[in-house]
């Protein structure tokens, strides 16, 4: 599976470029799949109008409204109460599956849950894109400052896909956000590397490689 790890959606041309470089194709002729899963478990978000603006293309942070052919939802909750076969092919076949931003915790459950999590290896040609906790999730553990909702595991472990933790959101003029000593304060509680990355900037892992996409700010937080 191909990444790209956003803090607030195809929010630039430079990250709509490496969407496009790692679909091998332009928006308009990809297949995508829209997760809102992550916001259910998530205080400030919820079920309602927040989900249903990301569904529908209108939140402020670009993910669903960038073109695609076709856009369907994929709703981790349904899925174990149906079939496989009625799921599990249309993930298949889809180029690009959108994560919405929410509780990243709640999130890796359902996709555990779901049997979703246990197909991405499979899914080579796939284009995961996340927003805020949906590229946390993709992460080794996602800090104490990020727990919202408590897993059944009762720590803060997400799926381990890449092996650094995010912290998206970050802000260097006190803005709403994330600040830089609030970021060095949570890395400094890792045990692996970290990035922090603001709201114009994605991180792409392919191949074995990840690169960092930005027009905003980010910082590395190496190992230790």
């Amino acid at each position: 599976m191909k990444l790209l790890l956003t803090s607030a959606g195809i929010s630039n041309a430079t990250i709509r470029r490496s969407l496009e470089d790692l679909l091998g194709k332009p928006i308009g002729e990809a297949d995508a799949l829209c997760i809102p899963t992550a916001q259910y478990g998530h205080p400030w978000l919820g079920p309602g109008t927040s989900a249903w603006e990301f569904i529908s293309g209108r939140s402020e942070h670009p993910m669903v409204d960038l073109g695609w052919r076709s856009v369907g939802v994929l709703e981790l909750t349904a899925l174990p109460s149906i079939d496989d076969e009625r799921w599990k092919p249309l993930v298949g076949e889809t180029d690009v599956l959108l994560a919405a931003g929410g509780d990243a915790l709640y999130l890796g459950h359902w996709m555990r849950e779901s049997g979703l999590a246990a197909m991405l290896p499979a899914l080579a040609d796939t284009v995961w894109v996340g927003m805020s906790a949906g590229s946390m999730v993709m992460t080794p553990q996602i800090g104490a400052e990020f727990v919202g909702w408590t897993a059944p595991s009762g720590d803060d472990r997400a799926l381990g896909v890449v092996d650094f933790s995010i912290c998206p959101h970050l802000t260097l003029d006190g803005a709403p956000g994330n600040s830089l000593a609030a970021a060095e304060q949570w890395a400094a509680a890792l045990d692996h590397p970290a990035y922090a990355i603001d709201d114009q900037t994605a991180i792409r892992v392919a191949d074995g490689e990840v690169r960092v996409v930005t027009e905003g700010v980010w910082r590395h937080f190496p190992k230790g």
